[in-house]
Parts: structure tokens; sequence; C-alpha cells
């Protein structure tokens, strides 16, 4: 035990690493159970007895925003938090909450308990703020120099969570892999991972905040940081981009689960492993071409291309013919690609153009605009996806493009990247 926390002491990149990627593969876990509970013959269907398909896009959309919805409060109190009392703390406080939530999660599919269910969201959403902190850690520890590569490296993190977290979650909603595995089971399982993910931070994890900040903590903090968002010079010039790439991001991944289902046949088990070769891409994406173009580009340049990549990729989901399912496997190499480097560059962005000592509520800014990025298209992609639920995908793809546009306009390189400079704002 003591050499192994002399080890973490001296990698502290590693554990926040480790964090990430538990917390990530629990994200993934989630995405092909989503299907089983609104589509039509699934033993797990929780829809009320008359509720059409269509409703339950409605009810899936509401309910994959409960989530960033709480988060938009939470995740900038957390955020101050961190900069005051220490990433630690917050981290294994937030992580708990997940895990709680989870469990209230596998609970309401158990009753179909539809209430229960956005409970167990907004839960995990309050406590939510897990990325952002172990983030902010991230910026504590680097330099310069080294920052592109480990932010990176939290982009692996995130693609090797999707590579085993959808491939896990699709295998343990599958009766025919165990006979009493069902859409439960992936979140007990992901409330396991969580309480393992606290007793890592909890006995190993060092506390990487040097300088404590000592404001009082301002519970109205999440509607200045709107403001301060697109108003306070450096990082207003991003958070356009910020919201749009990440709204159109959300149209996609809320109803594209449906579309495997729906327009290719794709069960449980299938999504999954899909969803697994997507994190795969990524994750060699992040995890090794990054560093190479951090080297080579500076990060505004590899966005103005990159956002690009993601959009023309996503586009080309909506094309695909019904059932024409091998076409599939050719777009995740370009999306990766487009989406690995925007993540990565976007999150070294803000971080270089904030100030040092403000790094954790810099991020906490970011994680309210994203919040409110992911809420307000899950609910509207559940209205859109009445219409044609493969309709969600060309919209999201035309907000990306959008975003990118966006970034060409409004950041000015020499310009906007000197605040981080700045010692306050």
């Amino acid at each position: 035990m003591k050499s192994l926390k002399s080890f973490f002491k001296g990698s502290p990149l590693l554990a926040l690493f480790l964090t990430i990627f538990i917390d990530l593969l629990g994200v993934g876990i989630l995405i092909p159970v989503f299907p089983l509970l609104i589509l039509p013959n699934s033993p797990d269907v929780i829809l009320p007895a008359g509720w059409s398909i269509k409703q339950g896009f409605i009810l899936l959309g509401w309910l994959s925003a409960a989530y960033p919805l709480a988060q938009f409060f939470a995740a900038p109190i957390l955020g101050q938090l961190a900069d005051r009392y220490g990433r630690k703390k917050v981290l294994a406080l937030s992580i708990a909450g997940t895990m709680v939530g989870y469990v209230l999660f596998a609970f309401g599919i158990a009753l179909h308990n539809i209430p229960l269910l956005f409970a167990s969201r907004i839960m995990d959403g309050l406590t939510g703020g897990n990325i952002s902190v172990a983030q902010a850690g991230i910026a504590d520890i680097s330099t310069p120099k080294n920052k592109a590569r480990n932010f990176g490296f939290i982009g692996m993190a995130f693609g090797l969570g999707f590579i085993l977290g959808p491939y896990l979650g699709g295998k343990l909603a599958d009766p025919n892999v165990v006979s009493w595995f069902n859409a439960q089971t992936p979140f007990y399982f992901t409330a396991l991972l969580c309480l393992i993910n606290v007793l890592l931070v909890l006995a190993f994890l060092p506390e990487t905040l040097k300088v404590a900040k000592k404001a009082r903590i301002d519970l109205t903090k999440p509607f200045h940081n709107v403001v301060a968002a697109f108003s306070r010079p450096g990082i207003r010039s991003v958070m356009p981009t910020s919201f749009l790439f990440t709204a159109g991001f959300t149209f996609f991944t809320t109803f594209f689960a449906i579309v495997l289902a729906q327009k290719f046949g794709f069960k449980s088990g299938n999504t999954g492993d899909y969803y697994a070769y997507i994190g795969l891409w990524i994750a060699i994406v992040q995890g090794g071409l990054t560093g190479l173009v951090a080297k080579r580009f500076k990060d505004y340049q590899v966005l103005r291309v990159s956002i690009f990549i993601s959009a023309i990729a996503l586009m080309g989901y909506f094309f695909i013919p019904a059932g024409a399912s091998k076409w599939l496997f050719l777009i995740p190499p370009f999306f990766a690609l487009g989406n690995g480097l925007t993540m990565a560059f976007n999150s070294t962005l803000i971080s270089r153009i904030s100030p040092r000592n403000l790094q954790g509520e810099a991020l906490g800014i970011n994680s309210s605009v994203m919040a409110l990025a992911q809420a307000i298209p899950a609910i509207i992609a559940g209205y859109v996806a009445t219409v044609n639920n493969n309709l969600p995908v060309f919209v999201g793809s035309v907000i990306i493009a959008l975003s990118g546009i966006a970034f060409w306009i409004f950041f000015r390189p020499g310009r906007d990247d000197k605040f981080g400079d700045l010692t306050s704002v």
C-alpha cells in the first residue's frame, strides 16, 4: 500500500487519468441501455401503457437533459469549492453522488418509476463536477510545454472509457450473455466502479492545488458564469464555439443509439460494440496523434480545421441508407480525428487564456456553458426526433459546422490569448 501510494504521489497525472477513465467508463455503459427503455418490444421498456414511440422520444430528450440542467447549477459551485478546499475532497464528494445516482436509476428501471429516473439523473447532476475538477487538477500540474499533451491524455481517458463502457453496457444488459442480465445491471456495475473510484481518490490521489482561493462561495455563480463566458476578455472569444460544438454533439449523441437500433437493426450488444469501435479511434487520436500535432501547430490552428472535420463526419451518418450498416465503419476514423483533436485543444486553449490562479473557475465557467449546451439541445432533439429519428444527426452536424465558423469569426490570435499571463481578472 505504501509503495503504491508513493507511486501515485509521484504521478498525479496518472491518478487523475484513472479518475476520469472510470467516470467515463460509467457514462459509456449507459449508451446502449437508453434505447431499451423506450423502444417497443423491449422487455425493459418503462413507458406507461398507451404511450407512443414519439412520446418516448420526448421523454428521452427530457431525461437526457435532467443531468446537465442540474449540473449547470452545481458544477460552478463545485469548482469554487475545489479552488478553495482542494481538488481531492470535491472529487471524492462528486463521485460518491454519482454512485448514488446510478443506484437510484437502477431502482427506477425496476419499478418503472419515471419520476425516480428523473430524480436519479438530477442527483447525479448536482454532484457531477468530477470531470471539470479533474481537468483543473490537470491544469495545476501542467506547464505551457506539456499542457496540450496532458489534456490529450484526458481525451485518451474519454476514448478508453468509450471503448470499454458501451461494450460492457451492451453485454451487461443482454440476457443472452447471462440469463439474469437486464437494463438494470449496467447501473449497479457502474455504481460499484464509482465506489472503487472514491476509494482510489481518497487513498492515493495527492492534492494538486497549491494556492487556495479564499473568496466567499457564490451560490449565484452559475448565472454569473454565463454572463462571464460571453463578456470576460479572452474566454468570451472561445465560448460561442464551445457552446455550439457541444450543442451539435448533443443532438447527435442523444438519439444516435436509437438510430442504430431502428435504422440499422442494432441490438444493445451491437450498439456497444460500435461505440467501442468509435472509442478505439478516439483513443488512438488523443493518445498518440494529439502530442504530435501539438508540436507542430498551435491550438487555435488545429481547432480551425478539426471542428469542420467533425461536422463532415457526422453528416456522413445522416446519408447512409437504412440497413447499409457496413458504411458505418468508414466514418469513425474521421469522426475521431475531428472530435478528438477538438476536445483536447479546446480544453488546452481555455486553460491557456485563463489566469493560472483561476484555472478551476475558468473550467467551471466552461462547465456551465457546456451544461446548457447539453440540456437545451437534448430537449429540442426529442421533439425533432418525432419528425424523423435520424434528423437530430443532421441538425447536430450543421450546428457543429456553425461552431467552426464562430471560431474563425470570434477568436483572434494575439488579442484573445494574452489574458492567461495575468494573475487576476
